[in-house]
């Protein structure tokens, strides 16, 4: 199975938006199925076959995710994140002033979906192949 030092160097090569398709790609080739990134610390939790999963240390200090979230704003923080405008970091300060608690990513389905602090989904993309 995969290990967060694997997912750690395939992450480092991610500098904006636009390298994630990339990322994901290299997460289906080390077994991940899904994951679920927490904004408010950054730590992810990676599940692949046979009911493996294993998660990760927080990435950077704590964050105040917004109550209320705000889906137009994140849509416009998201579009200039994927066209390379934006680093992580800022994408993640980003996400939690539009109130988004946290990502999930599907790599047999190729979605990213962010869902608000009450778990509702906010919205939801395909990835790119």
């Amino acid at each position: 199975m995969f290990t967060i030092s694997q997912i750690k160097e395939a992450h480092s090569k991610v500098k904006s938006g636009s390298d994630f398709p990339k990322y994901i790609q290299e997460l289906i080739k080390l077994g991940v199925l899904t994951y679920d990134t927490y904004v408010y610390d950054g730590h992810g939790e990676y599940f692949g076959t046979n009911n493996f999963e294993t998660k990760s240390e927080a990435k950077y200090n704590l964050l105040t995710v917004a109550d209320k979230g705000d889906t137009e704003k994140f849509k416009q923080y998201l579009k200039i994140h994927q066209q390379g405008q934006t680093d992580y970091m800022t994408f993640c300060n980003h996400s939690a002033e539009c109130g988004v608690q946290k990502w999930t990513v599907s790599t047999t389905e190729m979605t990213c979906t962010y869902y608000d602090k009450q778990g509702k989904e906010m919205l939801s993309e395909v990835i790119p192949g």
